[in-house]
């Protein structure tokens, strides 16, 4: 079928009726109809039916390579820059759209899988089938519309050593336990599986684990399943939906993406799911080789490049309504803004400048540009936060409700709570907006979600400069050449 639209996604959502926990309880009913998970679905539905829309479906859709119908740009594997230049056009519209604060938009996975599928060569030494398979799930992926989500990290208790693992009963690592005629049986749970519940499916591909030996691991393995899968639980955080009324949660009412602990329960995977199974260095070697990180970068920057957008046209809402315009500290503190946002679009544009084919056959872009982003918005991210509540100040506690306005007092709030061409429920909109960007439950979890976005500080600082190797040693041979 070609690109679904948004009530077809709610439609598959709603019937695919996975094993959901959330607050104690075991979720029935309609999951588009749940508080903690309408909003973001609406958003999703919404970005959906723009694929269908004559404005848009040209930026977001390509021919299909087998039925010639449209199929979601995300998916193409780009082997020009031209392609390049397209995912990247498409992959703002859909950030644009979400102003950044989904994490794990669809195009996200979109993206992930095509750069598997585009190396599934690799794993034709390990099983020839696994290749298959790895390739085949791509194009299903992309002829449906499938919406993923992935986990890849598990629990802390299943990090640990071998040294200390021993000592515990109940190895807590997931594992494959047995294998059949029909598949693999795997037991486990990783976190986090965001958006895991409002997916179709869930990719499955842990880290490479402390084994012993490589050889027919347990904890090697690599699949993907329907999120409703037998065997398959979601065990889901505190929702962060304050509530419906996008007055008071303009964000979270509209973005928050549920994460949750996937449990594996003795879960039969067909055969025809697995692309690795026992084979740990294969687990490093396709993630390397696919260059995921570096695909999956460009879609990252477009989202936090959005994102830095939303920041920055908040804070001059919030400088006009407040008149703060000519003061210096004010105007320094939201020049960081704007160098931030500057930096970011040209790390883009130097990604996407400096492409070049790789041994696929895809235009790969330059990755330094991209490893840098991955190091560089981590960091930047919290400061932006912390000028939005520097220059917010007491307007982000100073927060009525927007039944308040509904009351006897509504003249005299009007009044006293007014901003520079807003009255006094439109300027606390503004301060809605400002608090759950900042200061909510919601805003906090988007600050510490982009400091481990990639990763910890230690990894994406390794990552980069490790990729920085070639041009590390040109520059010391340029000192040494001067030195002599």
């Amino acid at each position: 079928m070609p690109v679904k639209n948004g009530s077809q996604y709610v439609e598959r959502i709603n019937s695919s009726l996975p094993d959901v926990r959330i607050a104690g309880e075991r979720l029935t009913g309609a999951i588009s109809e749940h508080q903690a998970f309408k909003g973001v679905m609406a958003t999703q539905a919404a970005m959906y039916d723009m694929q269908h829309d004559e404005r848009w479906q040209a930026s977001l859709c390509y021919s299909s390579p087998l039925s010639s119908e449209p199929v979601g740009l995300s998916f193409l594997q780009p082997k020009t820059k031209r392609d390049l230049a397209a995912r990247r056009k498409m992959m703002q519209v859909w950030a644009e759209a979400h102003h950044g604060f989904l994490g794990r938009a669809p195009d996200y996975m979109n993206t992930a899988v095509m750069a598997f599928a585009a190396a599934a060569r690799l794993l034709e030494e390990d099983n020839p089938q696994f290749a298959e398979n790895l390739q085949h799930y791509y194009e299903y992926c992309r002829e449906n519309d499938i919406t993923l989500s992935h986990v890849f990290i598990q629990p802390k208790a299943a990090r640990f050593p071998p040294s200390l693992a021993r000592l515990i009963e109940e190895p807590a690592a997931a594992r494959v336990t047995d294998k059949n005629k029909d598949g693999i049986v795997v037991c486990g749970a990783f976190l986090m599986d965001t958006q895991g519940v409002t997916s179709d499916e869930i990719f499955v591909y842990p880290a490479p684990f402390f084994s012993e030996s490589s050889q027919d691991s347990p904890y090697a393995f690599a699949f993907a399943v329907p999120s409703r899968h037998p065997g398959v639980r979601f065990v889901c955080r505190e929702s962060f939906v304050g509530g419906d009324s996008a007055y008071n949660y303009p964000l979270s009412s509209r973005y928050d993406e549920m994460d949750t602990l996937v449990i594996f329960d003795h879960a039969l995977i067909p055969w025809n799911r697995v692309f690795i199974c026992g084979n740990e260095s294969m687990l490093s070697r396709l993630f390397d080789g696919s260059h995921f990180h570096t695909h999956a970068g460009m879609q990252i920057m477009c989202k936090n490049i959005a994102k830095t957008e939303f920041v920055l046209g908040t804070l001059e809402m919030l400088i006009e309504t407040s008149g703060l315009q000519g003061y210096g500290q004010i105007v320094e503190k939201v020049t960081e803004v704007i160098v931030a946002l500057e930096t970011l679009k040209a790390l883009q544009l130097a990604a996407e400048k400096g492409a070049a084919l790789d041994r696929w056959g895809s235009m790969l872009p330059d990755r330094k540009p991209l490893l840098a982003a991955n190091v560089y918005f981590p960091q930047i991210y919290p400061r932006l936060v912390e000028i939005v509540q520097l220059i917010g100040a007491s307007s982000l506690i100073m927060i009525p409700d927007e039944k308040d306005f509904d009351t006897d007092l509504d003249d005299s709030l009007n009044l006293y709570l007014k901003g520079i061409g807003l009255n006094g429920k439109a300027n606390v909109q503004l301060s809605r907006l400002a608090w759950d960007l900042s200061v909510s439950a919601f805003g906090g979890r988007q600050t510490v979600y982009e400091r481990f976005f990639f990763g910890n500080v230690h990894t994406v600082s390794s990552r980069l400069y490790n990729g920085y190797e070639h041009g590390r040693e040109l520059l010391m041979k340029r000192v040494q050449h001067f030195l002599s």
